[in-house]
């Protein structure tokens, strides 16, 4: 059974979570729930801690290999009638890049509404005749956050990746736009290896949603379709002059304040949807608790942040057999690291599997050896991936629930970085990645706590030097 439900802007909240459901309380109540992921109990809190429905799912499409990946995206933006909405970090002039500037132009000599939302800082080696290309092309193009217009908010960065085409059909995960990402790993020895998802559904209009407040935050134009909600309609504290007129009749005075209490509130609003950009109405047909689900999770700076932590805290404490994380930047709070170990020594199968030293950013690899030797103790066993560059941030829980997105587990990813990840609750979903994952073990090396006590003293230092600087990282 299935139901048509409107999510109101206001039960996504802005701010921090209920006590009931702070992250770290959240991981007991996780784990009392019988089934785990699997309990009703389990979506119930998903939604309480995000405000975030779960949308009935279709089946989804895993896209492990990047050249299969884009040789989809670009088909899918080939069928587009109305609208390719594309949302990336980095979006080179590469081989790759310039294959999907075409098909974008190609869409709008068709009569297709394209928009392109770009990070100022992530394509920032990409060329102005790029750019220049889509646009007389006719594509409707934004870059997040350029340093002139935000130099306050310079570290807030786009990290998300999406491609919505015609609000039917939509995709995410962690896959930039360049050649390292679209490439197979199996034909080039530089390609990186990384995870997309395809869905279909009322998911893919809170997608276009995550889409829009971006957008709107870059200064683009309305996308028809969307119902846009200022931060005014939010609730504000009555202003301080409200108190000059309190010895007039209770009546005046309550009058007033109301008056100032809207004018207030108008203005704060308005100062907030230009420094965030405003909100988009969400629209969800809801899943019941015996069907395949999926809750779109997407923090920005100022909202969803810690939501998107809980969810995560939750899920490590809902696991009941087997805890599987794929993550490229691994320098999580050292309460988290305590979360993973207890899981391991309650007898869940946790495992890790991160970069090897074909890692792109080997200073963030450090931090994590920081803590191997604590995990090791603890039980969680620790791999490292030695095909390819790492780049996949994917979780799968006993089978059924799986995360698949753009966030790492990082400083910059939970509290500096715009992400976009989709959380799915469905046996089949689960049971591919948990193939995917077991597929990229045989192409990496398992770190064993004998070996790794082994490393040498410059190395030790390093480790401790890049774990101390995490939270700059």
């Amino acid at each position: 059974m299935t139901t048509s439900t409107d999510l109101h802007v206001s039960s996504r909240p802005s701010d921090a979570p209920s006590r009931a459901v702070r992250a770290w309380r959240a991981y007991g109540v996780a784990r009392g729930l019988p089934d785990g992921v699997r309990d009703p109990g389990f979506r119930a809190l998903v939604q309480q801690i995000d405000g975030s429905p779960v949308h009935v799912s279709p089946p989804v499409r895993l896209l492990a290999d990047g050249e299969a990946a884009f040789a989809r995206m670009r088909q899918a933006i080939a069928t587009a009638r109305e609208e390719v909405l594309v949302e990336t970090y980095i979006l080179r002039d590469d081989r790759l890049g310039v294959s999907v500037q075409q098909a974008l132009i190609d869409a709008v000599g068709r009569g297709v509404r394209v928009c392109v939302l770009a990070d100022a800082v992530g394509s920032l080696a990409t060329r102005d005749d790029f750019w220049s290309t889509l646009e007389s092309g006719g594509v409707v193009v934004r870059q997040f956050h350029r340093f002139w217009h935000h130099p306050f908010d310079a570290l807030r960065r786009d990290h998300r990746k999406l491609l919505v085409i015609d609000r039917t059909v939509g995709f995410t995960g962690g896959m930039n736009i360049g050649e390292e990402y679209g490439s197979s790993i199996t034909r080039r020895h530089d390609a990186w290896r990384d995870t997309f998802v395809e869905l279909r559904g009322s998911v893919v209009g809170e997608l276009a949603a995550v889409f829009a407040e971006g957008w709107d935050r870059a200064r683009g134009p309305v996308l028809p379709g969307l119902e846009y909600v200022s931060w005014s309609e939010g609730a504000a504290h009555t202003p301080a002059n409200a108190q000059r007129v309190r010895h007039s009749s209770p009546s005046a005075v309550r009058a007033l304040q109301a008056r100032l209490q809207s004018e207030w509130q108008q203005r704060l609003g308005k100062q907030r949807d230009r420094r965030r950009g405003r909100r988009v109405r969400r629209n969800a047909e809801a899943a019941a608790s015996d069907m395949p689900g999926v809750v779109v999770l997407d923090p920005r700076p100022g909202r969803g942040q810690r939501e998107m932590l809980t969810v995560l805290v939750a899920l490590a404490g809902a696991a009941r057999e087997r805890l599987w994380i794929t993550t490229p930047y691994f320098a999580p709070p050292a309460r988290a690291l305590k979360l993973l170990a207890s899981a391991a020594q309650r007898g869940v199968d946790v495992r890790l599997l991160l970069p090897s030293e074909r890692t792109d950013v080997a200073l963030v690899r450090h931090a994590a050896h920081g803590a191997y030797q604590m995990l090791l103790d603890r039980g969680v066993r620790v791999f490292e991936y030695q095909r390819a560059t790492l780049h996949a941030k994917t979780l799968v829980v006993d089978g059924y629930a799986s995360l698949v997105g753009s966030s790492n587990l990082d400083f910059r990813s939970f509290w500096l970085n715009a992400e976009c990840n989709v959380l799915l609750f469905d046996d089949v979903c689960g049971a591919a990645m948990e193939r995917i994952f077991a597929t990229d073990l045989e192409g990496s090396v398992e770190i064993t706590s004998a070996a790794w006590r082994a490393r040498s003293w410059p190395h030790r230092m390093l480790d401790r030097v890049a774990r101390a600087l995490r939270w700059a990282l």
